[in-house]
């Protein structure tokens, strides 16, 4: 079987690497934390490594990091001596993260001059699915044999996958579904917030939605099991919600492509995560909001 390293090991990509170990891969990790990782390494019958040098057997590289530049720096920071440098050629890298688009284009042409394939495959589903490897996998990669490569990898993570389209087209997708996904939360929160201080109750309301065509992911899974109750513990946080609709909107003023409502997102998503902190779970932007418009 094919050698994973796996860089990352954060709320997603334990769950997400601890299944790869659990399939028979024979699995290195590393993490910032050296604690956790060993951690992982310990539980899971895998290796806690060093970086680079702990990862450049691996035949398959897998970053599951906060942002693209993040995974730049760890395929290429040392130069000579990096990962990218002692990775053999035949190689693959996915990315796993979500990265800006054009980074992922870029930096898959640096991997290509090494004849190191990139594959950039962002998730879906947050750390429950991660946990039973349902998670959805939207895939991009011009380099046909590095898919067939890592399809394998891919299902032991995740349960719907798709091919989006050429490098970089994964990223894209994620950032997009993404800003979609923040938008319907948005609009969510507006109208409790509006329709509870007219008199209705948002517990019914929720219900309300979820049979009309009000309905989305957050009436069906987020409002009452996170929000209504004050538990706010989606387990994805408000920076990294920001961060994926900056991408999307970033994305879409390179291509000139007029988006005011995109805008207008990365604006109040940003305001949430300022108001909260970067950290918090980002259905606690629903506090931020309410609480700025007096409720």
């Amino acid at each position: 079987m094919e050698r994973i390293g796996f860089i990352g090991i954060g709320h997603m990509g334990w769950p997400m690497a601890a299944n790869l170990a659990q399939a028979g891969y024979h699995v290195s990790v590393f993490d910032t934390d050296a604690a956790r990782a060993a951690d992982f390494a310990a539980q899971f019958q895998a290796v806690a490594v060093e970086m680079p040098v702990g990862l450049a057997q691996a035949d398959i590289v897998i970053t599951m990091l906060p942002n693209g530049q993040i995974v730049q720096d760890a395929l290429s920071q040392g130069g000579a001596e990096s990962l990218m440098a002692r990775l053999a050629p035949g190689a693959v890298v996915v990315d796993m993260s979500s990265s800006a688009p054009m980074g992922t284009r870029q930096l898959g042409g640096e991997l290509a001059r090494r004849n190191i394939g990139l594959v950039d495959a962002p998730v879906s589903g947050g750390v429950a699915r991660a946990q039973t490897g349902e998670l959805t996998i939207m895939y991009g990669a011009d380099d046909p044999q590095a898919v067939q490569r890592v399809l394998p990898v891919l299902n032991v993570m995740g349960a719907k996958l798709f091919s989006v389209g050429g490098l970089g087209c994964g990223h894209a997708m994620k950032a997009l579904n993404n800003y979609v996904a923040s938008a319907t939360f948005a609009a969510t929160t507006e109208a409790l917030d509006v329709g509870t201080k007219f008199g209705l109750s948002a517990d019914v309301m929720v219900d309300v939605l979820n049979v009309s065509t009000g309905r989305n992911f957050h009436t069906d899974l987020v409002f009452k099991q996170h929000v209504l109750n004050g538990k706010f513990g989606v387990g994805f946080a408000i920076g990294l919600l920001a961060k994926d609709v900056r991408i999307a909107a970033d994305l879409a003023e390179a291509l000139h492509k007029t988006a005011p409502l995109l805008h207008l997102m990365e604006d109040r998503w940003d305001q949430a995560r300022d108001a909260r902190g970067a950290t918090q779970d980002f259905s606690a932007a629903y506090l931020a909001w309410t609480e700025q418009n007096g409720s």
